[in-house]
């Protein structure tokens, strides 16, 4: 599948690895990916969301907390160390592999042959409670219809 990702979306999936080892996490999930496909800030896709990375990561940040928090952990101060960079593939959350054939049918829906960023946005926001970017996009304030909306009006 990932022989039909344009340049784009294929950065967006690089930057998701990175971010989830810069948070210290073992697998790449679905927030992980929404923060990748906003490294790339003059995107139709993430001018949509009105919102920018830094947001997104304090947002999941004070997500992580607050659940840790509800079952008596207290993290204050505490820091994750970044994953060492391995040679080994990171593998991706079961919510993160459904995005990726949502996002090809996404690509289909429109005609278009390369999976963008914008599809994988399109794919991301299909995505519900108790998935980690509902829930991120529920604390950012994201309308999903209204983005859904002004992407597709770009043509995406």
């Amino acid at each position: 599948m990932f022989e039909q990702f344009a340049t784009g979306a294929r950065a967006a999936v690089t930057c998701a690895l990175e971010e989830a080892r810069l948070r210290g996490d073992r697998r790449i999930g679905t927030e992980h990916l929404l923060l990748g496909v906003l490294h790339d800030s003059g995107s139709v896709g993430v001018r949509s969301l009105g919102t920018d990375l830094e947001a997104a990561r304090t947002a999941l940040d004070v997500l992580d907390r607050s659940a840790l928090a509800a079952i008596g952990i207290d993290v204050q101060g505490v820091e994750r160390p970044p994953i060492p960079a391995s040679r080994k593939r990171t593998p991706f959350t079961s919510g993160a592999r459904s995005v990726l054939p949502r996002a090809l049918a996404e690509v289909k829906k429109a005609g278009s042959r390369r999976i963008t960023p914008e599809h994988l946005l399109l794919a991301i926001l299909d995505c519900e409670r108790p998935d980690p970017v509902a829930e991120l996009m529920e604390q950012l304030g994201i309308d999903r219809a209204a983005v859904r909306e002004r992407i597709s009006r770009t043509g995406a």
